[in-house]
């Protein structure tokens, strides 16, 4: 009897502790207090996904940021729209550009006082207003995510009113100074909210001093709990190398690495940098899930028919035209949001600016190569390496034989493929040369046109 007496006090005890922990709401904060870019949508991807394992009833945004790349407000944006859990947003401070857009997204918007919102006009590097095409896409990205939130019903004067939850024209008020929303704002300026102004036109739900105070007195929730998503040293290192300057910088030293192992064979200080590009720009991808493990692939068979090109195949044709295709649209690919080999979901947007980048990337690196080239010449671009060692004549170092000089008009026969360097025979010597121009192939008359840099340079003749 008394055993079944114990049995019973226990598993009231059990059902009470489980009442009381099961009344707990959980609420996932997460912190966006930089500007928005590769960094905080790696907070944002990866808190969604822990407010999920965790069961979360809410997530929290506590914000203060001047703004970022649209590209990554954007993938913030939908995550959130897209979202099972609630998502609420506490201003503490500033909500401007990028950070508006986020907030829009969100189900309430909470301002602490003095803060600020709007503010959302695409601008480039040096502050200055980007071209129309750039704001008629944020006008209609901002416009479909206050649209996202519907429509309340409203009393007005007695009779009831079917009202925007919140106002698609003040949202593209905020991108575009023509924009003119009655009684906000006339033509010559875009809107910026204050607290009372976001609250007077429904952009904000009421004014908070932190977020315990939303939960506590906004939401009347008093037995909670917070979890906040604390960053990690990868979370900063992911982020920066996924930023599409950095990824444009590692695009850019890849194909001068490639450029200068071509033109001095031999595994050196120019392929070692190409492969530690080429092991950063894709890691972290590959990590993320955008890089699939064949679009990796068919960049190093891009990379392999250039080489097999040059090496093996006088010239450059069809297969090293290949080639560079080839790695360009693995280097594209792996910043595309694709799964496997279906396309569906990649917007023409994110593949635009997977070009742009990979592009500016190419063009940069070539521009660089023309520029060397053309400056400093054949062989010098690593010259810096040596100037801490002396030279001394023990150990084998030897002044530049400037008769050689004396070559430059002689004509002569190529002894071996110049690809661009071989062997020659100019009055029955041989030497050490360059073709200027092209592949020469073995015995064929050639010319010296100039001695540069302690090296001959051949050009074909008839």
């Amino acid at each position: 009897m008394n055993r079944r007496v114990l049995t019973t006090f226990f598993l009231l005890l059990i059902l009470i502790f489980n009442e009381t922990f099961a009344n707990e709401k959980i609420f996932y904060q997460i912190d966006l207090k930089k500007e928005i870019g590769s960094t905080t949508w790696i907070y944002v991807k990866n808190g969604y996904n822990e407010a999920v394992e965790v069961n979360a009833d809410a997530v929290i945004i506590n914000m203060n940021t001047y703004g970022g790349t649209v590209v990554h407000a954007d993938s913030i944006r939908t995550t959130i729209l897209n979202s099972e859990i609630p998502t609420y947003v506490f201003i503490d401070n500033n909500a401007a550009s990028a950070g508006a857009l986020i907030a829009i997204a969100c189900d309430s918007i909470y301002m602490k006082k003095g803060a600020n919102i709007g503010a959302v006009t695409v601008v480039n590097q040096t502050g200055e207003a980007m071209p129309d095409k750039y704001q008629s896409y944020m006008r209609s990205t901002i416009r479909s995510t206050a649209e996202a939130k519907g429509k309340d019903t409203v009393m007005v004067k007695g009779k009831e009113v079917i009202r925007w939850r919140r106002d698609p024209l003040i949202a593209e008020g905020m991108v575009d100074q023509r924009i003119v929303v009655p009684g906000i704002v006339d033509s010559t300026m875009v809107i910026t909210f204050t607290t009372e102004d976001a609250i007077k036109h429904h952009y904000c739900e009421g004014e908070a001093n932190s977020v315990n105070d939303i939960i506590e007195n906004k939401l009347g929730v008093e037995d909670y709990k917070i979890i906040r998503y604390k960053p990690s040293t990868l979370d900063e290192i992911m982020g920066w190398l996924t930023s599409p300057v950095v990824q444009g910088i590692l695009i850019t030293v890849m194909f001068l690495g490639i450029f200068y192992e071509v033109r001095t064979p031999g595994v050196g200080f120019p392929g070692l940098a190409a492969v530690i590009a080429a092991t950063l720009y894709f890691a972290p991808l590959y990590i993320e899930g955008l890089a699939q493990y064949w679009e990796i692939l068919i960049f190093f068979i891009g990379l392999i028919m250039i080489f097999i090109e040059i090496f093996f195949i006088p010239g450059f044709g069809i297969l090293g035209l290949g080639g560079i295709i080839i790695m360009v649209a693995g280097l594209v690919l792996a910043l595309v949001n694709n799964v496997n080999f279906s396309f569906e979901e990649v917007e023409i947007p994110d593949l635009r600016r997977s070009l742009y980048t990979v592009v500016s990337g190419i063009t940069v690196a070539f521009a660089l190569i023309i520029f060397i080239i053309s400056r400093f010449g054949k062989g010098r671009m690593f010259k810096f390496i040596a100037l801490t060692k002396e030279e001394k004549k023990e150990d084998g170092y030897i002044a530049v034989d400037h008769s050689l000089f004396k070559l430059v008009e002689k004509e002569g026969i190529s002894q071996t493929i110049l690809r661009p360097a071989g062997k020659i025979i100019i009055d029955n010597e041989y030497y050490d040369a360059v073709s200027l121009y092209g592949y020469i192939e073995p015995e064929t008359k050639i010319k010296v046109v100039k001695f540069e840099n302690a090296q001959l340079y051949v050009i074909k003749i008839d």
